[in-house]
């Protein structure tokens, strides 16, 4: 009888476990697949003259500048947070928790408008911005507040969780041995969340650098200038240019390969980052 219930057990897990790789394979990897092909779909020379087009390059120079100014702000802003809600008291704390959360809930492209609205040339700031010469739409400053935004969550809301977990009793034990706040956040808090502060910075940098809808709105298009990878794959495959679209498309695509990969492994040689909780050093 036992023997006859875990058949229908096992055919039952067999059954979902085979949805759900049907679902990802059709959802994820076909289409990962798909990019690939037709990104070497007139061989690889067109491919690579596709990447080494000045569009192109410029495209990528751009997106990799946004991705290096975001991630070490985000970086920054984000340890400094976690550090203060996870080890602090204070008024407005959960006013701060629900600004950090808050480019979960709102559009990347609402978001984008926003800043057209303050910075543009009818915006709130726009004609003294423009009396000074100081260009945040349509320029690279705005790519980066933009992306800025929507990338904020990241990295704080890994280590929230993580420092909340740790407990204060190692810093308090440090300052009382007589090490000042920089010793101890040196010595003894950044080393019990190293690996959670590397896995938000991988996940912040991936989301900078294939970020779409709210640098669109900001950009401008501007070929050469203000076109950031995502806008110029866009752009190529409106004109046709299938080739030269996946082809580009394919180094976004890569980036989320090596991310994912790289997420993997910590999670594999730390599985503590899965529950939220970060490996002491």
């Amino acid at each position: 009888m036992i023997r006859g219930q875990q058949i229908p057990e096992e055919l039952g897990r067999y059954a979902l476990l085979g949805v759900a790789l049907l679902y990802l394979v059709g959802l994820v990897a076909m289409p990962l697949v798909v990019v690939f092909v037709e990104a070497f779909a007139n061989g690889i020379g067109s491919y690579v003259r596709a990447l080494l087009d000045p569009y192109a390059l410029a495209a990528m120079r751009l997106t990799l500048l946004t991705a290096a100014v975001v991630v070490p702000l985000n970086l920054v802003f984000g340890v400094a947070a976690a550090w203060a809600i996870a080890k602090f008291e204070f008024r407005g704390k959960n006013v701060l928790i629900t600004t950090i959360d808050l480019p979960f809930a709102v559009s990347p492209v609402i978001s984008g408008l926003i800043y057209v609205l303050m910075f543009g040339a009818q915006g709130w700031f726009g004609p003294w911005l423009l009396a000074h010469g100081v260009h945040i739409i349509f320029a690279v400053p705005g790519i980066v507040l933009a992306t800025t935004f929507v990338t904020v969550p990241f990295v704080a809301r890994e280590l929230i969780p993580l420092m909340q977990t740790q407990g204060n009793d190692e810093e308090l034990t440090a300052l009382s041995l007589g090490a000042s706040g920089w010793q101890t956040f040196r010595l003894v808090t950044l080393p019990n969340i190293r690996w959670g502060l590397l896995y938000g910075v991988l996940l912040c940098n991936a989301r900078a650098m294939g970020e779409f809808g709210a640098v669109s709105v900001v950009s401008g298009h501007i070929r050469g200038q203000t076109n950031t990878l995502p806008l110029h794959i866009e752009i190529l495959h409106s004109e046709y240019n299938y080739v030269g679209a996946f082809a580009s498309a394919s180094i976004l695509a890569l980036l989320a390969l090596v991310t994912l990969v790289a997420k993997t492994l910590l999670e594999r040689r730390h599985p503590e980052l899965r529950a939220g909780v970060t490996p002491r050093a």
